[in-house]
Parts: structure tokens; C-alpha cells; sequence
């Protein structure tokens, strides 16, 4: 999923660059009201187990690459405006040390995995947590299905972006295939895994998974007819 260097034109890179940027900038802001003192730590976890998951990349073809996103996992454990900060800092980090991606596509990949991985898996997420069951044990299996379908929309999202503005001597066609197949069974693998990270804390420590809040929440007692209900 990360994109080289030159391998967008210029004016899409400077879109996606700028997207970034804007994107960053707000999410600095909503960041403030997802993180505590509790949560703070949780935040650095995620971004290390999110920076040692991509680092595992393998060739889909099409002169293109996969590896897990974790931005729907980091959504649902941190929040999605500090789930797309830590998602922004390992694609920085990857990208200087380990030149994991290119620097002129450094806005392309935030874009494409911080914004639309990350925003994407955390709606499909509060959708699906919305119409389950409100448990605890219905929130595993919501932040799965966000995962799920996180990894083909980040995947679509280069896809379109290709069609606009790709360099490479690849057919659009091609490109396409290769990556809205390989990944779809790529985020298969991401639900699992989100699946069981989200599940353990979830059962040890709810309190601490942003997205539990909503099944975390104490019902309202109201009197009626003399009795508590």
C-alpha cells in the first residue's frame, strides 16, 4: 500500500499532500478530546504495533505491495482523530529511516491510510456497533468488520487516484485487480487480527477502548408507578 516516489504526477501528489496536511491539522485539535492520562500510553502502543504490522510488506503484483493498516484497530482503541496522528507518524518514520514509501508520496500514504483507512474503518465500525446488540462483546466484532472493510477502501481510494494522475507503466485495469482483490483478503486477515487485539483488552480493560464507550455507559434510573426502572 505504500506508494514510491513518482509514482503519481505532480499536481495529484500536491493534492494528496495537501488533503494531508488539512487532515492532520484537524485531527491535532479533535485529538485533544479523545486522549487522558489513561489513554495517553495506549495511543504509543498503537502506533508501535501499527508501525511493526505495515513493516511487514509482501508483492500483490502490478509493481504494488501489501501489508496490514491498523488504522481501523487504532480507530476503535484511541479514536479515529489519534488513531490518524499515530498512522501519520509511522508513515513519516517509515519513510525517512527505513524509506518505506517516498517522501513526495508522504501525503499520499497519510492520505490513503491515515484519512481514508483510519475514517472509513471507524464509520463502518460505529455503524455496525449501532446495530448490534449494546454489549461489550458486540464491540470485537463491529471494530472486525470496520477493519474488514478499511483495507479494499484505502486500496479503491490509490485506485482512483491512479486513474487520475498514475505515472507508472501499469494499465489501470490491471492495477486495479490486483489491488481490490489482494486486498480484500488482506483486510480479512486485518478483522482477525483486529478482531482479537480489540476482544482481549475489551475483556480485561473496556475502559480504555475508545470505542467502548457507548456500551460502557451507566443506564439513566427512572422512577415510574414506585418502581426503579
Amino acid at each position: 500500500m505504500h506508494v514510491p516516489d513518482g509514482f503519481l504526477d505532480a499536481p495529484t501528489s500536491i493534492g494528496t499532500a495537501s488533503l494531508a496536511a488539512a487532515g492532520v491539522a484537524v485531527c491535532l485539535r479533535g485529538a485533544r478530546r479523545e486522549l487522558d492520562d489513561r489513554t495517553a500510553p495506549l495511543a504509543g502502543l498503537v502506533a508501535v504495533f501499527v508501525f511493526a504490522a505495515q513493516m511487514l510488506n509482501f508483492p500483490v503484483g502490478a509493481g504494488t505491495s501489501g501489508h496490514l493498516l491498523g488504522g481501523a484497530l487504532a480507530a476503535v482503541l484511541v479514536g479515529p482523530f489519534t488513531a490518524t496522528l499515530c498512522l501519520a507518524v509511522v508513515l513519516l518514520v517509515q519513510a525517512l529511516a527505513f524509506a518505506d514509501g517516498g517522501l513526495t508520496a508522504l501525503g499520499t500514504n497519510v492520505t490513503l491510510m491515515g484519512i481514508v483507512g483510519v475514517w472509513v474503518g471507524y464509520a463502518v465500525f460505529v455503524a455496525a456497533r449501532a446495530a448490534l446488540p449494546k454489549r461489550l462483546a458486540s464491540i470485537p466484532v463491529a471494530a472486525a468488520l470496520g477493519a474488514a472493510l478499511s483495507v479494499p477502501a484505502a486500496a479503491l481510494a490509490f485506485t482512483a487516484l491512479y486513474a487520475i494522475g498514475g505515472t507508472a507503466p501499469i494499465p489501470l485495469r490491471t492495477l486495479a485487480i490486483a489491488m481490490a482483490g489482494w486486498h480484500t483478503l488482506i483486510g480479512l486477515g486485518e478483522a482477525a487480527i483486529t478482531y482479537l487485539a480489540v476482544g482481549s483488552i475489551v475483556a480485561t480493560r473496556p475502559d480504555l477502548v475508545h470505542g467502548a464507550g457507548p456500551a460502557l455507559a451507566t443506564p439513566k434510573l427512572v422512577i415510574r408507578d414506585g418502581a426503579l426502572t
